[in-house]
């Protein structure tokens, strides 16, 4: 278990792959980036250029030839301090500019990635850590390209710029010290630190994700916590998976402090180290007093952006896990890809013939399958608890790619039916109804946006619910609640129930359509089938007798595989 909670945690890429995969992400935006690095380098030679020039005056002071007046060098002093503010201001606009139009933009990629990926997705995944990477992971990617391109990229500008100048005016070995320190500071610390942080980061965000699927669980499930008398055992387990979230942040903070600690030292040995050989320059003659002062200035106040690159460490560690699991989830592939060029039908029947499935291609769940339905039939489906029922129905609508045989309407398999036509032909009804938190009214037209409201009584009359409806204070303006709270699990089946007969599909399946209501409910949807019955088909499955008393033929599942019998 720990050795596989470990695979889990540890990067599918390594950080400069999942750097260069989040930076093509900027497509157009890419010349955005380079102003805000043209901008952020330009800005902090300005913001140099202040203590650089009054170096310049005291050099000048003490008998340097400098070229420039006294009214230049403060013009320049002063100019190099105004237009720090404003390139600083252009060099964040850029960059916030281009992190919120990403994000926009990656949200609506993993958006897109879930409605090719799903259902089948939502049908082994935990919702809570879908969730999770939609908000947390996505702002974490915020400081990537807000906090992480730009600076690296000021750092190497700013320091080469630095070094340069420094070897002309004032040598090449008080630059050379310099190079080695923003080396170090740049380069070799922040490889250490990010060695040491990379599985903390990794693990934190794990459990951030593991805590947010846990915890939206509990919130779903508090009602039955509460029945059950489990609150208690519950907070017990959120307490200790928030004591071991805690730990990891605290790992990880102690991490950061001690490579923040390494990065000042580092600072302070390389001021040193350029102040010595400066001094041993000047006594040995090769540099004067003026023209020392002058590339240890420049050395002193040119640490800021190797130092910006030197925190990055603790960031990243975040940055990487969450651009690690939103590009997993971008390149995933899908259980099944949209049929676009296939055929649309008419549904008129279905049949199924030697069917095969299995989730992972070893263990099969379905064996040869064999079954038919036409238009006018009810067909029932019944079998122990998690003998495959549910995975068949699914099958019918194409969730997963069936391992082998045949699921044929009219006569053409599935795998080559449009799956737009395949899902305005065939409607689900599945055990638990997902109800969004808008009104009654609204649910319902997620079936059929232009539905009069002559139809919505009509289906929901058909699914025994209309009644209740009107008991309600707002009718079928009613809000529901978050997550249909405001209704019972019965309640929601059958506004599912009519959801269905809204959509108006000419095949139904029902996943234990009757499962949460009473006999009397169950007697009048039931009663509602059979009058739809000369207009469609409809598969059910169910585990009670008296459901499967309106079907025309009965079908059992057991060891996977499903043969008709007679008077259940």
């Amino acid at each position: 278990m720990k050795t596989r909670h470990r695979q889990k945690s540890r990067l599918r890429r390594s950080g400069a792959q999942i750097m260069a995969s989040l930076v093509l992400l900027l497509g157009s935006l890419a010349y955005i980036m380079v102003l805000a690095v043209f901008n952020g380098s330009l800005g902090f030679l300005c913001a140099m250029g202040v203590t650089l020039f009054g170096a310049v005056g005291i050099a000048k002071l003490m008998g340097e030839a400098i070229a420039l007046s006294w009214g230049a060098i403060a013009a320049l002093a002063v100019g190099c301090g105004v237009l720090r503010g404003v390139l600083r201001y252009l060099e964040q606009y850029s960059n916030h500019y281009i992190a919120f139009r990403l994000l926009a933009v990656l949200r609506d990629k993993i958006f897109g990635a879930l409605r090719l990926l799903c259902p089948a997705k939502l049908e082994t995944k935990q919702k809570g850590s879908i969730i999770a990477m939609i908000t947390s992971d996505i702002e974490t990617l915020e400081v990537f390209y807000a906090h992480t391109v730009s600076p690296i990229c000021i750092a190497v500008l700013v320091s080469l710029c630095v070094f340069l100048l420094v070897g002309f005016v004032s040598g090449w070995y008080l630059a050379l010290v310099a190079l080695a320190g923003y080396l170090t500071i740049g380069i070799v610390l922040p490889m250490v630190s990010s060695g040491r942080l990379k599985d903390s980061g990794v693990r934190y965000r794990a459990e951030f994700a593991s805590f947010n699927a846990y915890f939206l669980d509990s919130i779903k499930g508090i009602r039955d916590i509460v029945l059950n008398n489990a609150g208690v055992a519950r907070e017990a387990e959120v307490n200790r998976r928030s004591d071991i979230l805690l730990g990891e942040t605290r790992r990880m903070k102690r991490e950061i402090t001690r490579a923040s600690a390494a990065t000042e030292l580092a600072v302070s040995l390389f001021i040193a180290a350029a102040l010595a050989v400066g001094i041993a320059q000047v006594s040995g003659g090769s540099l004067s007093v003026g023209r020392m002062i002058i590339g240890v200035v420049a050395v002193f106040g040119s640490f800021g952006p190797v130092i910006a690159i030197s925190a990055l460490p603790g960031n990243l560690t975040q940055t990487f896990a969450s651009g690690d699991r939103v590009l997993n989830l971008l390149t995933e592939q899908p259980a099944v890809r949209p049929v676009e060029n296939g055929r649309s039908i008419s549904y008129r029947n279905l049949r199924v013939r030697d069917l095969s499935f299995s989730y992972d291609g070893q263990a099969p769940v379905l064996r040869e399958l064999c079954m038919h339905a036409a238009k006018g039939e009810i067909i029932g489906i019944v079998g122990e608890s998690g003998c495959g029922k549910s995975t068949f129905l699914k099958l019918l609508l194409r969730f997963w790619q069936k391992t082998g045989g045949e699921i044929a309407y009219n006569g053409t398999d599935i795998d080559g039916i449009n799956t737009d036509s395949l899902l305005d032909n065939v409607t689900m009804v599945s055990q638990s109804t997902y109800l969004f938190d808008e009104t009654i009214e609204e649910n319902l037209r997620i079936a059929k946006p232009g539905a009069t409201q002559q139809e919505l009584e009509s289906a929901c009359r058909m699914a025994a619910v209309h009644d209740f409806i009107l008991t309600l204070p707002d009718g079928y303006r009613t809000q529901v609640g978050a997550l249909g709270d405001r209704l019972s699990a019965g309640e929601k089946q059958r506004i599912g129930l009519a959801r269905a007969f809204l959509r108006g599909s000419e095949l139904i399946l029902l996943d234990e359509p009757t499962s949460n209501v009473d006999s009397i409910n169950e007697g009048i949807i039931l009663r509602a089938l059979r009058q739809q019955k000369n207009k469609k088909s409809i598969i059910l499955v169910s585990h009670r007798a008296s459901t499967m008393a309106i079907a025309d033929r009965v079908y059992k599942v057991e060891n996977g595989k499903m043969e008709e019998v007679q008077g259940l």
